[in-house]
């Protein structure tokens, strides 16, 4: 969050800095300046990190670790709150599947170079599906998990597809295409439910 309140906070002093004119003792004494600024960062990593633009490999770990999460998760709130024992059956599935899907995930991303580690933060979609099915109850419970796996996992193919068709990590790509048949299983078995 505080990396996010830096990168707002320098986003305008950044805009208002490439609108100023071609001054060159202005630009001499702010290269002056800096010569004895140490640039190679406060050793703060995750902060450090943050500033970069995520590449399109991490951003994929990013998503996919999220939807395993939050899949985890969800499916735990189905074995302790569906009605029907389908479902039940089904949250436990997913459980089980996004668990090892995130083990592959990191393996997978292990072996990439540079390496590559998912940052599962769920998206605040997830956090409100989450919550919904939190306070849910009964055949509400059911309807709702139910409609929520069967868009949670059309958002999850269509991710692994254009990731396997166009990514840019080998190893995340091998991941992609193995997920991909995976995913459809789940998306086909939930729709029969």
């Amino acid at each position: 969050m505080k990396t996010h309140y830096l990168i707002l906070g320098l986003a305008p002093a950044l805009a208002l800095a490439a609108c100023g004119g071609n001054d060159s003792a202005t630009n001499t004494a702010t290269t002056d300046n800096m010569a004895g600024m140490d640039m190679s960062g406060d050793g703060n990593a995750a902060d450090n990190a943050a500033l970069v633009a995520a590449s399109p490999g991490q951003a994929f770990a990013d998503i996919v670790g999220a939807s395993d999460y939050y899949e985890v998760e969800a499916g735990k709130l189905a074995q302790e709150k569906a009605q029907d024992q389908k479902l039940k059956d089904y949250g436990k599935l997913m459980v089980e599947h996004h668990t090892a899907s995130t083990d592959k995930l990191k393996a997978a991303g292990a072996k990439a170079s540079p390496a590559i580690t998912p940052n599962p933060a769920l998206s605040v979609e997830q956090e409100a599906n989450l919550e919904a099915l939190r306070k849910a109850d009964g055949a509400a419970f059911d309807t709702a998990y139910k409609t929520q796996q069967v868009a949670a996992h059309e958002k999850a193919l269509a991710a692994v597809k254009d990731y396997a068709a166009t990514g840019d990590v080998a190893e995340l790509k091998a991941f992609a295409n193995e997920a991909e048949k995976v995913v459809e299983a789940h998306l086909t078995r939930i729709k029969g439910l």
